[in-house]
């Protein structure tokens, strides 16, 4: 029986442009399709990173958390980006007139912010990154997957720092 791989790696982030610097790094191995879910509390710093990581996939247009809209999408020459933000969400079947399985099943960069607000309809994330505040660094990020996929990703990422 083939085990599932563990990754679990941790990043002090100091300030925002340490933020907006991963974002970056993160763009540069990031492939659709891909799932990642942000978690973290209110001003830790997600919207920092996926905004970052969005323009360095060359997004141009204005980058808006869609706190209200609930998802906003992107096109790149290459694929596109959904950017959901689920904190508003009252209760997870909401989900279901967004028309989320579209989303999620189209070859596409899935970025969810709050994902917990949508558990048991969201599929498993590939990638898992909780950003968290510390006093003696600032912030510190966190990522961890058990899906091929993620752990790939996550360790692209690694040697790129």
């Amino acid at each position: 029986m083939k085990k599932n791989p563990i990754i679990d790696w941790q990043i002090e982030l100091p300030d925002a442009w340490a933020t907006e610097a991963l974002g970056k790094q993160l763009a540069s191995v990031c492939h659709a399709p891909l799932h990642i879910y942000f978690q973290g509390e209110i001003g830790a710093g997600k919207t920092t990173l996926i905004r970052a990581l969005l323009q360095a996939l060359g997004i141009t247009e204005s980058i808006r958390s869609p706190t209200y809209t609930l998802v906003e999408h992107y096109q790149t020459p290459n694929y596109l980006i959904y950017h959901f933000d689920l904190y508003r969400l009252n209760d997870p079947e909401e989900l279901e007139y967004l028309g989320w399985r579209d989303f999620f099943a189209a070859p596409a960069l899935c970025l969810v912010e709050w994902p917990q607000q949508g558990t048991g309809l969201l599929p498993v994330a590939d990638i898992n990154c909780l950003l968290e505040f510390n006093h003696r660094a600032g912030r510190v990020v966190q990522f961890t997957s058990t899906l091929d996929k993620g752990v790939g990703v996550i360790q692209q990422l690694q040697q790129a720092r």
